[in-house]
């Protein structure tokens, strides 16, 4: 297809198509002359998927160049890939970023839950130092956040990421699975937080008015 009809089709203006194509956002397209270049529905789904990830998941065009690249890297395997993508995604992250106040648990806290999901592997990551810093922040707004608070949630998270992993694993490997790595890394958090608010209302609603609900254990 033209420019004009992979503008047309995707929405996006095509002065809008051309600068992403400078940045290295969209695959150059198969040039045709000095002035004409064909395009497929490779480049139509690349192009929807970065304008997914601008306008849905906030990122900037540079971000989006990031994680876009560490997520195509062909000398990494699927786990791999998804690290990348989250290393990009976030930054790099680091202790850097994360404001401790001395003597905090935060940190202490966290390292705890890892070891008891058995997750210790995953104390180097950038999402690692996010949830410290979460862990803390509310340590100092007064609402303590220790073991009996974080556990529910890491119980309920662990099996969505092992759907996430098989839901990638049916896409084959190229581009379709790249698109899947980075739309689940990425645009399904939004999906995940919407989830989670329709929850709270609907649990909110179904108990008398004042009442708590009954506390949840765990074995």
């Amino acid at each position: 297809m033209r420019l004009s009809e992979l503008s047309a089709r995707s929405g996006v203006p095509t002065a809008t198509i051309k600068y992403y194509l400078r940045e290295g956002l969209l695959p150059p397209g198969e040039r045709l002359s000095a002035s004409r270049s064909e395009y497929g529905e490779a480049h139509l789904r690349r192009l929807r998927l970065v304008r997914s990830l601008i306008q849905v998941g906030g990122m900037s065009v540079a971000r989006t160049k990031d994680v876009l690249r560490a997520a195509e890297d062909e000398t990494l395997d699927q786990h791999e890939q998804f690290g990348a993508a989250q290393v990009a995604l976030m930054g790099g992250g680091g202790p850097q970023g994360v404001a401790l106040e001395p003597g905090a648990k935060a940190q202490e806290t966290v390292d705890e839950l890892l070891a008891e999901f058995g997750w210790e592997q995953c104390g180097n990551i950038p999402a690692y130092w996010m949830l410290v810093g979460a862990v803390a922040s509310l340590e100092r707004l007064g609402y303590p956040c220790d073991l009996a608070q974080l556990r529910p949630y890491a119980a309920a998270v662990e099996p969505v990421a092992r759907f996430d992993l098989e839901v990638v694993g049916r896409y084959p490997a190229g581009d379709e699975r790249l698109e899947a790595v980075v739309a689940l890394t990425v645009l399904n958090e939004p999906v995940l937080l919407a989830l989670r608010r329709i929850a709270h209302a609907h649990v909110s609603g179904s108990m008398p008015q004042g009442q708590a609900p009954a506390r949840q254990t765990l074995s």
